[in-house]
């Protein structure tokens, strides 16, 4: 006992752990309350808050079952569940606040459930698989796009007959515009999903189609959105150099040359096949111009691959619009047409940031992604717009490490562990299980002296990946609008599809739809079964009968 009470009084007075070690002093229990705000202090806060949460939830008792005008996908490309809690926290200290009471636009749709994400093949999936899961409605392999389970990754000779169509396909077949709008690449697996066939995902030009791809005839993700998408009305995101032949310059990077071997130049194809107006886009200013209401059709492409991440949009010499600026863009357009629209808004480099180990390029735009969602709600009547919010995947991302309250998301963690940490070296409270943020030295790095603030900081990893894998538990789904409620508990990936298709009535959700979506009678609480027309008509004809 006489050794554990030492360790005990040890841990209690001795400042060794993070950031107070160097100041000779830490961080008190006393200290850290000091930090709440002080009307959280108050029992009454609390209650009241449940109180009004209480009767936002009695009042989704009222199930809206419109038929969905417009439908709006959000995907947070890798946006598990511990990236949208840091995110949330650091969007509130951003606006001056501790950050764990922030409300996110995401947190205020008031449906939510979870989503299974594993694909055929994998516990732990791609984004090629999950996009075409909630999509088309099926699932299927790791790196296939817009094609079922019988298609072999990367074998062209598995891929005919077994396309399969997106929401996207369906809308514009029912008349509806249609839109992508994505930081990422407009050929990159989760937005080509919503326009693309391909055995694999690697195929964004024909300058990477194998041989054997060549021969069976399969074609290249970016010639697939020119030759066969033509009624997508919006598509913004980056990827130029997949739509320029090899002998044409970028127009941004004169020493950066298009990717295609065939000579087309898909871009000036895609103007000139259009039947309305065709605008081109590469800048913020050409964006900034663009009159809504005189364009029919907008392609942007912002820079030769993937988009900025959005602390670094500052460095673009040429200017690119945020994800909130091409969001309320493409709405503008799409809205004009009075059956209805289908768009698909992707934070595509929250990903990018994560496979980096650099939570803050991840999170700041996690932020620039909950900004966007909120932009579609101010523009859009909730009454027949239908708002869906959801991850494809997660990422090996950690929070933990008892932060204090307010305690800057990013900082060194403030908490006193004593002896408990073993090695005595500070730690961050956000980590990655692997990826590039580890040591190979043999010891963990000391981060004393580093600002782990900085955006090309790596946090540490456990496991030494060039490149961090992503995460295989459950992603979050927030919706609101039109049969938002049918999202709930714990559902396949494929049923997001499903819910979409029937709430819009579109693919075999079409005909007969608004009879549906009628609630079954109900006699003293038991649903009983009721007739339409057509039967009660058969059934007072067989009673004559017998009569």
């Amino acid at each position: 006992m006489g050794l554990y009470r030492f360790l005990l009084v040890a841990t209690t007075i001795l400042p060794t752990t993070m950031e107070q070690a160097l100041s000779g002093r830490q961080t008190t229990f006393s200290e850290a309350q000091g930090r709440t705000p002080h009307q959280e202090l108050d029992p009454a806060f609390w209650n009241d808050m449940a109180h009004r949460d209480l009767d936002r939830a009695i009042q989704l008792q009222k199930l809206n079952l419109n038929m969905a005008k417009n439908v709006v996908l959000f995907v947070g490309d890798g946006m598990g569940l511990t990236t949208v809690t840091t995110g949330r926290i650091l969007k509130g200290q951003l606006q001056g606040q501790p950050g764990e009471e922030t409300v996110l636009a995401m947190d205020s749709l008031p449906h939510v459930g979870l989503v299974k994400t594993y694909s055929l093949d994998y516990q732990v999936p791609d984004s090629a698989g999950t996009a075409t899961a909630f999509l088309s409605g099926v699932k299927a392999a790791r790196g296939t796009i817009g094609v079922n389970g019988r298609v072999q990754h990367g074998v062209c000779a598995t891929q005919k007959g077994n396309e399969v169509n997106s929401i996207l396909v369906l809308a514009n077949q029912a008349g509806k515009s249609s839109g992508v709008v994505s930081t990422s690449s407009l050929t990159d697996a989760t937005v080509a999903s919503t326009y693309a066939h391909s055995a694999s995902r690697y195929w964004d030009t024909d300058a990477n189609l194998p041989w054997e791809a060549i021969y069976k005839g399969c074609k290249d993700i970016a010639a697939q959105l020119v030759d066969n998408a033509p009624d997508i009305e919006v598509l913004l995101a980056g990827g130029r150099q997949n739509f320029l032949p090899r002998s044409v310059a970028d127009m941004e990077y004169p020493n950066k040359f298009g990717t295609r071997r065939d000579g087309r130049n898909l871009v000036e194809e895609w103007i000139t096949t259009k039947p309305g107006t065709a605008r081109f886009v590469w800048n913020l200013d050409e964006f900034n111009a663009i009159d809504s209401n005189r364009t029919d059709y907008l392609l942007g492409l912002f820079e030769p691959h993937h988009m900025k991440f959005s602390v670094d949009r500052d460095l673009d010499g040429a200017g690119e619009p945020t994800l909130s600026d091409m969001t309320q863009k493409a709405i503008q357009i799409l809205q004009k047409n009075s059956n209805g629209f289908f768009l698909l808004v992707e934070g595509g480099r929250i990903d990018h940031g994560h496979h980096a180990n650099q939570a803050v390029r991840a999170l700041h735009d996690t932020v620039a992604f909950d900004d966007a969602i909120q932009v579609a709600k101010d523009m859009l009547d909730m009454q027949d717009s239908l708002v869906i919010v959801t991850a494809d995947h997660s990422h090996t991302f950690n929070f933990g490490g008892y932060p204090s309250r307010g305690h800057p998301i990013f900082r060194k963690t403030d908490y006193n562990f004593g002896f408990e940490l073993l090695d005595r070296k500070p730690m961050t409270s956000l980590l990655y299980g692997n990826g590039p943020g580890y040591s190979l030295s043999g010891t963990r790095q000391d981060i004393t002296n580093v600002n782990t603030g900085r955006k090309d900081y790596k946090q540490q990893s456990a496991v030494p990946l060039a490149h961090e894998t992503h995460g295989g538990e459950d992603v979050p789904i927030f919706a609101g609008g039109p049969m938002a409620h049918l999202f709930h508990g714990v559902r396949e990936q494929n049923y997001i599809a499903h819910v979409m298709k029937y709430a819009a009535c579109l693919g075999e959700y079409r005909e007969n739809c608004h009879s549906l979506r009628k609630p079954r009678a109900t006699r003293g609480g038991v649903a009983v079964r009721s007739w339409d027309f057509q039967t009660t008509i058969a059934v007072l004809i067989l009673v004559v009968a017998i009569m």
